[in-house]
């Protein structure tokens, strides 16, 4: 994006405004017309906002199922269920809550007083009540209190970083646009307000926070497995109680079954188990120097597989560092160094002057010398210049500044003259920035010693950082302000590839950032890195990404980068971000550096197995008692558990089952997403053969061994209780449930006690008809056996989808043979 250059008087036309300044009454007209110098939040009601998390699939069947509770009078039954409904809405509603923080970061970045002409009177005013058209002044250290356009004064030099992204200050003068949020680094000028509000640079920044957000896939999986469980519930009730009414029994012992089904089906812990799952996830992250702010983020995290990395400050050190120099007048390089430090001046806290003293070997020797003068860097002359007076009472003057104005001012050669151009010509073509360093002794001509090269010097582990990135799966796609060949040397030192393209390249003026073509979508996608990007690039760059199906991760630490962090599947602001970054960003690092991100890729993979493992065990059970009951009803016209059963069932099924955030799991080498084909094929398949199995033993208990009703009701509840966490060890690994990584101690030990509870329960015959010991131990071995038939069958289940068994392997090579030898026939 280029800057327009404007002239003082079509800047006073277009503003309406003066020299003089606007007086009280026209200040008072246009802050009605313009609004206060603020951002504008829309705030949302707290209250409809926690409404919000009532609605929706599963809300809606926990709600009915409540409802029907209070219609047939089972209190207790409608307590539990209202109290698992609000914990459920409670996490929602606190995680999204830390979303709405960033506009609040954004606007505490403002500055809040500023200095402008009004009545003819400079005063100092409230920065929001500013309008266009108002007369600023600008000095060092200022905040610049809105977008002005620089009308009267030398220059002024500008801190933008956080804004744009450009690792070092820019120098303004006349004609030229200061944005609001920028720090003035040095110099002092006048300038006319131009844009207020959301009108401003900044203002437009906050616009796209606000309007920044992708819909968590988290949420979708957990929306895609409630609708399947949900009609599959219905249909089954539906099958229930019409059959039941049909045999002519009483609809309110029929609708007080169905409800207690209902409630036994649709996975209403499911919510707070995934999140637990999650916020014990977050925890350990947190012990990795990582914050995350939005739970849902860990399982994005999981499966991201672009990351696009802001440069400055986040690749690299965000701190001016010298490298090579090449001498012509001076001895060595330290001699070079310390005259350009002498040419300098500390107190300024200038960036440069700070690297080039910061190289000397023996800053002790400045005390040698006595500044007696400085003339600090301007636009126009383009070099700073002091008179120094040295150890022996010699006075001399030494300059450095823009290499091409040292060079003309230097009495060189012409060969001398078009090295030095062409040593500066070729730094410049690596992205480096370079100063030329003189000296005249005895106000004689001016001798070049030499030129210094200044570049932002990479963290130290970024480079591991890529390259663990890369073997994770996870393409790194570097963004910058900066410009082209800054951008193309900096990839090159950070092993990262060159195809480097300039922002403008897919962002004109007239193309729509909200939707962008597919084929500026697909450009953007083979691209390797973005230079010269502004705020509504990097979201833009961002978006198109997701478009086209990638989990985009964005790392950051300016205001610049708090839309694209936002809109990101994962946004990361690393350590020493801006407040507007950190409230934007999905994973705080408290750390310098980015090596903490792929612990945390790793960690969220693990986590993403765990929340699977559940989902898959969740859907099971639900098919697998849900399936069950209502055949048997069908089939041999009673029912084969109670309702008391059913409770029992769900408290010693999924209470324990909060242990599996805890669980060991294997970590994927690559990105992980849901997958709801195998998900759903996996857990059906897993369901139904655990519908057969129960059948099997209510056929083995009602033929065989003549049990009375009581008695086989009392036999099957053991039998589902035993089977619930077994099969949870199956659906839990992709490989043979006995092989590594182990289940947790906390997970065994929980099965094992909710299954010897069980199993006291039977044989003491609490709330139940009592069975046989001996009967149990049939039980108990029954499903032992059962479970090495699941996982046979679940190892037969991930090979059929991954397309990899022999036979699929024999299938596609027999095909490929068969499309080959066609086509050496000619066949189109």
């Amino acid at each position: 994006m280029t800057e327009q250059h404007k002239s003082v008087d079509q800047v006073f036309s277009e503003l309406a405004s003066s020299m003089n300044g606007l007086t009280s009454e026209e200040v008072e007209k246009r802050l009605e017309k313009y609004g206060q110098n603020a951002l504008i939040e829309k705030k949302a009601n707290p209250l409809l906002k926690l409404l919000g998390f009532f609605w929706g699939p599963i809300p809606w069947m926990i709600e009915v199922a409540a409802l029907l509770s209070a219609i047939v009078g089972r209190w207790a039954d409608f307590v539990i269920i209202v109290v698992l409904l609000l914990f459920n809405a409670a996490i929602g509603f606190f995680e999204e809550h830390k979303a709405s923080n960033a506009l609040d970061a954004l606007k505490s970045q403002l500055a809040l007083k500023a200095r402008a002409l009004r009545d003819n009177t400079w005063g100092e005013v409230e920065a929001n009540n500013l309008v266009p058209g108002d007369i600023v002044r600008l000095r060092l250290g200022d905040v610049i209190p809105a977008d002005v356009v620089l009308v009267s004064g030398d220059y002024i030099s500008v801190d933008q970083a956080a804004l744009t992204g450009e690792s070092l200050p820019v120098t303004k003068g006349v004609g030229d646009t200061a944005y609001s949020g920028s720090v003035a680094k040095q110099g002092e000028m006048i300038a006319v307000v131009s844009g207020t509000g959301s009108n401003t640079f900044f203002g437009r920044t906050a616009k796209l926070v606000e309007s920044a957000g992708a819909v968590s896939h988290f949420q979708k999986a957990v929306l895609s497995i409630g609708n399947y469980l949900i009609y599959l519930t219905l249909a089954m009730v539906a099958v229930l109680i019409l059959v039941g009414l049909d045999r002519g029994e009483r609809p309110l012992e029929l609708v007080q079954f169905a409800l207690i089904l209902t409630v036994a089906a649709i996975p209403v812990a499911m919510p707070a188990v995934l999140s637990v799952t999650m916020a014990v996830g977050g925890l350990a992250l947190s012990k990795m120097d990582a914050i995350v702010s939005r739970l849902e983020a860990i399982e994005e995290m999981a499966g991201m597989n672009i990351l696009c990395s802001d440069k400055t400050g986040t690749l690299t050190q965000n701190k001016l560092t010298l490298g090579d120099s090449v001498l012509f007048g001076a001895k060595n390089v330290e001699e070079l160094l310390l005259i350009g430090s002498l040419a300098s001046k500390s107190e300024d806290g200038d960036s440069i002057d700070l690297a080039i003293m910061a190289k000397l070997e023996n800053p002790d020797d400045l005390q040698q010398f006595n500044q007696l003068k400085f003339i600090p860097f301007d636009p126009v002359h383009k070099r700073t210049e002091a008179e120094i007076k040295g150890p022996e009472e010699t006075t001399f003057r030494v300059t450095k500044g823009a290499p091409q104005t040292i060079i003309n001012l230097s009495d060189l050669s012409e060969a001398d003259r078009a090295k030095a151009l062409k040593d500066v010509d070729d730094f410049a073509a690596k992205g480096f920035r370079t100063l030329g360093v003189a000296r005249s002794r005895n106000n004689s001509s001016w001798e070049y010693l030499g030129t210094l090269s200044l570049f932002d010097p990479p963290r130290e582990d970024s480079i591991e950082t890529i390259s663990q990135a890369n073997k994770h799966g996870i393409a790194v796609k570097m963004v910058t302000g900066d410009n082209i060949a800054i951008a193309r040397e900096t990839a090159k030192k950070l092993g990262l590839s060159t195809n480097i393209i300039e922002a403008e390249a897919f962002f004109d003026k007239d193309e729509d950032i909200q939707s962008l073509s597919s084929d500026i979508e697909r450009r953007i996608e083979k691209a390797d890195g973005f230079a010269q990007v502004f705020p509504e690039h990097k979201y833009g760059i961002v978006k198109a990404f997701q478009d086209l199906g990638h989990l985009t991760a964005m790392t950051g630490d300016g205001v610049n980068d708090a839309p694209a962090l936002k809109q990101a599947d994962v946004g990361v602001a690393v350590s020493g971000a801006t407040d507007a970054a950190r409230a934007a960003a999905d994973l705080v690092l408290t750390a310098p550096g980015l090596s903490v991100i792929i612990r945390a890729v790793e960690h969220a993979r693990m986590i993403f197995e765990r929340m699977n493992s559940y989902a898959i065990y969740r859907i099971t059970e639900t098919i697998r008692i849900m399936l069950f009951v209502v055949i048997a009803i069908l089939v041999y016209n009673f029912y084969p558990i109670t309702a008391i059963m059913i409770i029992l069932l769900a408290l010693l099924n999924d209470i324990p089952i909060m242990t599996i955030a805890y669980d060991n799991t294997w970590l994927d080498p690559k990105p992980v997403q849901w997958d709801m084909k195998r998900v759903l094929t996996v857990s059906t398949v897993l369901g139904v053969i655990g519908v057969v199995e129960t059948f099997g033993l209510l056929i083995i208990a009602k033929t065989w061994l003549g049990l009375d009703i009581a008695q086989i009701q009392s036999f099957i509840f053991l039998k589902l209780s035993v089977a619930g966490h077994l099969t949870l060890f199956v659906a839990r690994s992709r490989k043979p449930f006995w092989c590594r990584p182990f289940p947790a101690p906390s997970m065994i030990w929980s099965a094992l006690a909710t299954k010897l509870l069980a199993t006291l329960i039977v044989g003491m015959g609490w709330f139940m008809a009592a069975v046989p010991w001996e009967y149990i131990g049939l039980i108990w071995g029954y499903c032992i056996l059962w479970i090495f038939i699941e996982d046979w069958t679940k190892l037969i289940i991930y090979d059929h989808l991954k397309l990899e068994s022999p036979r699929h392997k024999c299938f596609l090579k027999c095909l490929n043979k068969s499309v080959h030898h066609h086509t050496h026939y000619g066949v189109k």
